[in-house]
């Protein structure tokens, strides 16, 4: 049952999966911060998925993956991370949430910060996003914030990163 997970995930991923646009509600009397000016970065990468024992042995549907990534073109760096999986009874329905630490430099920057994933497929229909974890990022990557678009295309991944630096 675990294959069959991520088989989906990956058919998932080949169906388009895509971070989805976030809002945020604005918050009165907030703080004025340093004003952001919005990059992207673009590029390659390829991931390795290591199957982990299950936490709940009794329940196939439920997974546990390792990350292992190695980023190309505007970031230069590798990833590691933990993936939770979930199946269900519908065909093309399963959801999955992970956490990586990106490690690496970022056109010139170097540092690392952390990425979330929060993905589900509703009966073939995936969505997908994926963020920078606020104030995770270290050396001249303090203050990183943004989203980043996975596109999988001819089993090849690559990514579109939106993000700002103060």
């Amino acid at each position: 049952m675990k294959s069959s997970i991520v088989l989906t995930l990956c058919a998932c991923a080949a169906l388009g999966f895509q971070a989805q646009p976030q809002t945020k509600s604005p918050v009165a009397n907030a703080p004025q911060k340093e004003t952001r000016v919005a990059e992207h970065a673009k590029g390659t990468f390829e991931v390795k998925t290591t199957p982990q024992p299950p936490e709940d042995k009794d329940d196939p549907n439920l997974g546990r993956f390792s990350l292992d990534k190695k980023f190309h073109g505007d970031l230069e760096g590798t990833s590691k991370g933990q993936m939770l999986t979930a199946g269900t009874a519908v065909k093309g329905s399963a959801g999955y949430v992970a956490i990586e630490k990106v490690t690496g430099t970022l056109r010139g920057r170097s540092g690392s910060f952390v990425f979330q994933h929060l993905g589900t497929m509703t009966q073939g229909v995936p969505q997908l996003s994926v963020t920078v974890v606020p104030d995770s990022g270290t050396g001249e990557l303090v203050g990183i914030s943004g989203k980043m678009d996975i596109i999988i295309a001819d089993g090849k991944h690559s990514y579109d990163f939106a993000y700002s630096i103060p």
